[in-house]
């Protein structure tokens, strides 16, 4: 009987090891690796080369893992790796990914032809750069692109192509984990498939190691090993993943966050938690760059609503106060300030029309709130605004263990809490968050703060009784 070869070095007289699916020699073969271990150990890795926010860096670990277990997923998040201005380390970051994913294949521009059959054929990591030279006009090029990453998305879309003298229409199998490189936006479509890494130019205080690629990449073999082995030892139970998904992630950040939030689950520790809070950062901002000017007013009239603290509001007023947001472009509408007109045409599509109010002794032309809820359920995920959410509170906390229990979210730093009931209201005896501090999913000022450098509210957090705790010992804003 002929000898087997080692899967990963080609070494003759290698066993199959049924827990990873592959044969492996006795070198090689070194037990599975610890998953929540490898996730830090990539975040490390990345982070020496490219300044990043602990929620990129962690989602972009994820995404690496993601694609050496591409084999168990059925949708592929794409990273849309970007920046206001050149020089930010866009390509730095592809360059590390390159030395990290699962056969790579890192390239500028390439003709849709080749792209295509490359894809189909390898089935690799795309890492693609200058993405917004690729789509800074329209051409067949950026079209055909833009086909290709619609396409490739989801397993079992299929890309299509003239061939051959004749013109003969072919299908190509183009799905898999790609990165796209570029300053500014991308094509709507396939910004929604995207999971939007910002960076933003190193400032002086801001360090990092110098890559060079020999060194870093004798590193890196060593976590893409492990990575190679971890996910075909889990490959089975990552298909079989059915991970719980938070409410504020909307349909289409579903398909890209599923195999990640599967990756975290399988791989435990504190991953679970901590993607979820990824997600709500990166998926939810104020309102996202690619919503539409409609989807912006839903939002800023959710924030006026939420400053006025009240049921109904006049036209005049709402104006006024639209107007007055320095960061939307109420003020500056076509030229001038936006107009009771010109309010209504842009509410019309959502089946919003003003009405008479009742204020006081008099009458106005105005909007209730209650005109807005079902457009803000279905516009703006994760918010509930006619919903009275009943938040745990913690009404005494007498011990903290450790100095830094209050930024950890595990239940074991708080020894003694009592008295926890449910109730609409919060916690009376701590100081309420400023208004201008928002929770970027649902707009709420409901104990909002940053733990860990994502955001997270008492609405929107799975656990609000800690959330609270953790509050009432002094985490602040």
């Amino acid at each position: 009987m002929d000898d087997k070869l080692c899967d990963l070095c080609g070494t003759p007289d290698a066993s199959f090891s049924h827990a990873e699916g592959r044969y492996l020699c006795q070198r090689c073969y070194q037990g599975i690796p610890d998953g929540a271990a490898l996730l830090g150990e990539l975040a490390d890795f990345i982070r020496r080369y490219v300044v990043l926010s602990p929620d990129q860096v962690n989602a972009t670990a994820l995404w690496v893992l993601h694609t050496h277990a591409i084999g168990a997923a059925d949708a592929t998040p794409y990273l849309h790796i970007t920046s206001p201005e050149k020089r930010s380390g866009k390509t730095r970051l592809l360059e590390v990914l390159d030395l990290l994913a699962a056969r790579p294949w890192f390239t500028g521009r390439v003709t849709a032809a080749v792209l295509q059959r490359r894809l189909e054929r390898d089935h690799p990591s795309l890492l693609l750069d200058e993405t917004d030279a690729a789509f800074k006009k329209e051409s067949e090029y950026s079209e055909a692109l833009r086909a290709i990453l619609n396409a490739g998305h989801r397993r079992g879309c299929l890309a299509w192509l003239c061939v051959g003298k004749g013109h003969e229409l072919a299908s190509f199998d183009v799905f898999g984990p790609k990165a796209l490189a570029g300053i500014g936006k991308l094509p709507e479509t396939v910004a929604d498939r995207c999971i939007r890494i910002v960076l933003r130019r190193r400032a002086p205080n801001e360090t990092v190691t110098r890559f060079r690629r020999r060194e870093a990449e004798a590193v890196a073999a060593s976590i893409r090993e492990r990575a190679e082995r971890w996910a075909a030892a889990n490959v089975e139970a990552l298909r079989e993943s059915r991970p719980d998904i938070p409410d504020y992630i909307d349909d289409r950040a579903i398909d890209g966050w599923e195999p990640l939030f599967s990756i975290a689950d399988t791989c435990g520790a504190d991953w679970p938690q901590r993607s979820r809070m990824v997600a709500l950062a990166l998926s939810h901002v104020d309102v996202r760059d690619d919503e539409s000017v409609g989807v912006k007013l839903l939002a800023d009239i959710l924030v006026v609503f939420d400053d006025k603290i009240t049921d109904k509001l006049p036209t005049v007023e709402m104006l006024a106060s639209l107007n007055a947001l320095e960061e939307s472009p109420w003020g500056d509408w076509q030229g001038k300030l936006l107009t009771p007109r010109g309010l209504a045409g842009l509410l019309r599509p959502f089946a919003i029309t003003r009405t008479t109010l009742r204020v006081g002794e008099d009458t106005a032309k105005g909007y209730p709130r209650a005109a807005f809820e079902d457009a803000w359920a279905r516009y703006l995920p994760g918010c509930s605004p006619t919903t009275s959410i009943p938040v745990e509170t913690v009404t005494r906390v007498t011990r903290v263990t450790e100095p830094d229990a209050r930024m950890n979210m595990e239940p074991e730093s708080v020894t003694d809490v009592t008295d926890v009931t449910a109730n609409a209201g919060m916690h009376t005896e701590a100081t309420e968050p400023p208004t201008e501090a928002r929770c970027p999913a649902c707009r709420s000022t409901s104990w909002w703060y940053r733990p860990d450098g994502g955001p997270v509210c008492g609405v929107c957090h799975p656990d609000p009784a800690r959330l609270v705790a953790v509050f009432a010992m002094g985490a602040g804003i």
